[in-house]
């Protein structure tokens, strides 16, 4: 018959130190003050015991669990996996623990996510994919969860949403295709239609109109390397076949640079031009050597984080008030231009 292990209390670790039950809880909780005596006597019992600090308990005490729920798609891209990586060690690094819920891109698989979130109380969600229901994003707040929402352009109640400035990544490449002499461009997109991919589009058709020069848009599947081959076929079969290609994505890049070279045995940059974005670390690979756009998703990471944090630190001095709504945050960033390989004049 098994025999149940007997759980060890902070009670149990007070009374073999000898101290109150209040000085073993500030031991264990970031920044409480507590003397350097009593620290030590109460990591001594608690080592002796085997004791272990409760955080779901503290939880229910605190009304906070420490989840922080990150809600992506595409998780084995590249970009993505860096920015879920990058995320989870700066949650990791302020005390959170991280929920990861895979979706698809659609609005209805991230209200079901969220939902989830909800029910296991989580503190926050990261919204990497989708967009929800406005009435699910406030049932979110009423419920005391932040939302943090990356590569989206809405702003909900109580949230923060980080987003680029794609007219100006657009405005560049457009003039580094016309600095090489290209006059025939074409944007290479999936059909993910998210607020990110359909904001670089737009911004790069109205850049290169502006400048006068001829554009020409085609749309296929994910956002992967096989989408970039068959838009590659697409686009290059044209009678007026494109001089220049921006590429939504890296990832798209690579696998429309490659149906180039091999099925259409066009040269690039000599031939052709491209640029894509995000520098995925294939694109400086040297089968590659992409022009392409940077996204400081390290920045993302460190100030979706802090601003966490700063919330809930603003909540505690000001318990009164927390629960109201209030409004929410928009942060726009630099995209930066990595100039490579692949368009002539570099």
């Amino acid at each position: 018959m098994a025999v149940e292990k007997a759980v060890v209390s902070a009670k149990d670790v007070a009374d073999l130190a000898g101290v109150s039950r209040s000085a073993v809880s500030r031991t264990f909780t970031p920044g409480a003050s507590v003397s350097p005596a009593t620290r030590k006597r109460v990591m001594q019992a608690a080592e002796s015991l085997g004791y272990h600090v409760n955080h779901l308990a503290r939880g229910l005490v605190s009304h906070r669990s420490g989840i922080i729920c990150l809600i992506v798609s595409e998780l084995a891209t590249p970009y993505r996996a860096s920015l879920v990586r990058l995320l989870t060690l700066q949650l990791q690094a302020a005390g959170k623990i991280t929920m990861l819920i895979n979706t698809d891109r659609s609005d209805d698989s991230v209200a079901a996510a969220l939902q989830q979130a909800i029910n296991f109380r989580a503190d926050a969600s990261f919204l990497l994919s989708g967009m929800p229901d406005s009435a699910i994003a406030r049932l979110c707040h009423r419920h005391g969860q932040r939302l943090v929402l990356i590569n989206r352009n809405d702003v909900l109640p109580g949230s923060l949403s980080i987003n680029q400035d794609s007219q100006e990544a657009a405005s560049r490449v457009v003039m580094a295709f016309a600095r090489a002499g290209c006059r025939r461009l074409a944007f290479a997109n999936s059909l993910a239609g998210t607020p990110s991919l359909m904001a670089r589009e737009q911004g790069f058709v109205q850049a290169a109109e502006a400048a006068g020069l001829q554009v020409s848009v085609e749309r296929f599947g994910t956002t992967s390397y096989e989408s970039g081959q068959i838009l590659a076929h697409r686009l290059l079969t044209r009678r007026d076949r494109p001089d220049a290609v921006f590429c939504v994505t890296d990832l798209l890049a690579c696998g429309f640079m490659d149906e180039a070279r091999h099925r259409f045995a066009l040269r690039i940059p000599e031939d052709l031009c491209i640029a894509g974005y995000d520098d995925i670390p294939q694109a400086s690979w040297s089968s590659y050597n992409l022009t392409t756009f940077t996204q400081p998703v390290a920045l993302f990471a460190e100030d979706a984080v802090k601003w966490l944090v700063a919330q809930e630190r603003k909540e505690e001095r000001d318990s009164a008030n927390a629960g109201l709504e209030t409004a929410g945050e928009t942060r726009s960033y630099q995209a930066e231009f990595i100039w490579r390989g692949t368009i002539r004049g570099g």
